[in-house]
């Protein structure tokens, strides 16, 4: 293998001749072999829009061009237009994902994300000499620094590219609960009018229909859908051009006021510089603040999980009121036993966003005076758990909600065959009676119904009535009439 030798503060490293990293990847890769994971893929191409962003900027205020104020010897014999030109493909490239594999840093490193950035910086340095027809590591001619990172800082664009991918991730998010919400949604219908047994504290409590209990779900995940939408507007304020500290040192002031609107045209999101950038450069609360969002829908999604897992335990010896569909075998030893395995994933997705929100909050509270160190792990929990939400709530969807069917005669089975039925008499026979029913019921077995016509207590058809779905769903009771004077 070919090398080709490049050199920072510290020394010099070989680096294969090809590659497109350079020496501050190098350096970085042999530092934090740590997570064994990249940097998500959201952000890399993130990193791509706002490279371009203050490339285009750059070239406005007349960077790259034939009047460059750095002089005309800048650009070696190829000329500063062309120079842009290859600059900005590279970005592009690296904005549609086709740069990917070239970004080999760890999720997790120290240096505020410095790493990411430099890894980004040699990748689109090094394509554009690519272009140009010139070898990787001929910095001279565009520099990783001097040109890639002109008037940029890791502490503007690594917050402001987190922000751009978290937002993209988001509406990804969003598409997918309100699949999930349609899905549950559908089936509050097909289930409306199948009775069966509410329960509190796993107890038979009160009669209540599959739909009633679907239709809770839906609108559980309803919420979590606004939440959602409404948490973009956390992430849309940038400190880009805020440079080290938010003070934009180095940076050209019109560079300052001009980056994040090229920015907002390329990505098409509503972004907006923050009017205090030495703030926005200090604080992360924000991120806080939209994971708590992530966590209330991972709440949801682990509730309804189990629920889903308890309503179809059995098929024998459980409710058995669901059937879930089968998704593949459930057992190396017992023949024909099928389990729940895609609730038990969602769940699992849960758990693990409510230890990244741990993990992110701390890492937010942790910064120190003008800079919070711990942008990697900030990035790596939100981004993930992002990622893990939005093939959740797909794979819930797909493979589980969709195809859920009702065993009606079991549901009504349960319904009628336990002391739960009673509550609805309590109107009509006084809670004393009813309770006497209760006890009776549970010593001797058999049928409400029948004890209750045998009793003389009512007509088989006020019965029927009072115990049918749309009865024991209906929001409180008629008013008695008056007795008569």
């Amino acid at each position: 293998m070919k090398y080709r030798t490049e050199h920072d503060l510290l020394g010099e490293l070989e680096i294969p001749a090809d590659a497109l990293y350079g020496i501050h990847t190098q350096r970085a890769v042999e530092n934090f072999p740590i997570a064994g994971r990249g940097v998500n893929p959201a952000l890399i191409h993130a990193f791509g829009a706002v490279k371009l962003a203050c490339a285009r900027t750059n070239h406005d205020l007349g960077y790259w061009t034939e009047t460059d104020p750095r002089g005309p010897s800048r650009h070696s014999d190829l000329g500063a237009p062309n120079c842009f030109a290859a600059i900005e493909q590279a970005c592009n490239e690296m904005l549609d994902g086709l740069l990917d594999e070239h970004i080999v840093v760890d999720a997790l490193q120290g240096g505020a994300g410095t790493s990411t950035n430099m890894n980004v910086n040699e990748v689109l340095a090094n394509r554009a000499l690519q272009i140009l027809g010139r070898p990787p590591g001929e910095y001279q001619t565009i520099s990783p620094t001097d040109d890639i990172n002109l008037h940029q800082s890791t502490n503007d664009t690594y917050p402001t590219s987190l922000k751009v991918a978290a937002v993209r991730l988001l509406r990804e998010l969003e598409r997918e609960t309100i699949g999930l919400l349609d899905a549950f949604q559908a089936k509050e219908k097909q289930f409306a009018n199948i009775l069966k047994i509410g329960r509190t504290q796993y107890q038979d409590a009160v009669p209540t229909t599959l739909g009633r209990e679907f239709g809770a779900y839906a609108d559980a995940i309803a919420r979590d859908r606004w939440r959602v939408y409404k948490c973009e507007e956390r992430l849309r304020v940038v400190n880009l051009g805020g440079t080290a500290i938010g003070t934009g040192l180095n940076a050209p002031r019109q560079f300052i006021f001009r980056a994040t609107e090229n920015l907002r045209a390329i990505t098409g999101l509503g972004l907006a510089r923050a009017e205090n950038l030495v703030e926005a450069t200090q604080n992360t609360d924000a991120f806080v603040e939209v994971h708590g969002i992530l966590k209330a829908l991972a709440s949801n999604l682990l509730k309804i999980s189990a629920d889903l897992r308890v309503l179809s335990s059995g098929p024998s010896g459980g409710f058995g009121e669901i059937r879930l569909p089968a998704r593949q075998a459930g057992s190396s030893i017992m023949p024909g036993k099928v389990n729940p395995v895609i609730p038990e994933a969602v769940g699992q997705v849960g758990m693990l966003v409510f230890a990244n929100d741990i993990a992110l909050a701390m890492a937010c509270s942790m910064g120190n005076l003008e800079l919070n160190a711990f942008m990697p792990v900030i990035a790596d929990c939100l981004l993930g758990s992002l990622d893990m939400l939005t093939a959740a709530c797909r794979v819930f969807r797909a493979y589980c909600i969709e195809g859920i069917e009702a065993d009606e005669q079991r549901c009504r089975r349960h319904a009628h065959g336990g002391t739960a039925m009673i509550t609805a008499l309590v109107d009509e026979i006084g809670y004393e009676r009813a309770s006497d029913l209760a006890v009776r019921l549970s010593r001797t077995g058999g049928s409400l119904r029948e004890l209750v016509l045998a009793e003389g207590l009512m007509s088989a058809e006020r019965f029927d009535e009072i115990t049918s779905p749309q009865y024991v769903t209906k929001l409180g009771s008629r008013p008695k009439k008056p007795a008569a004077p």
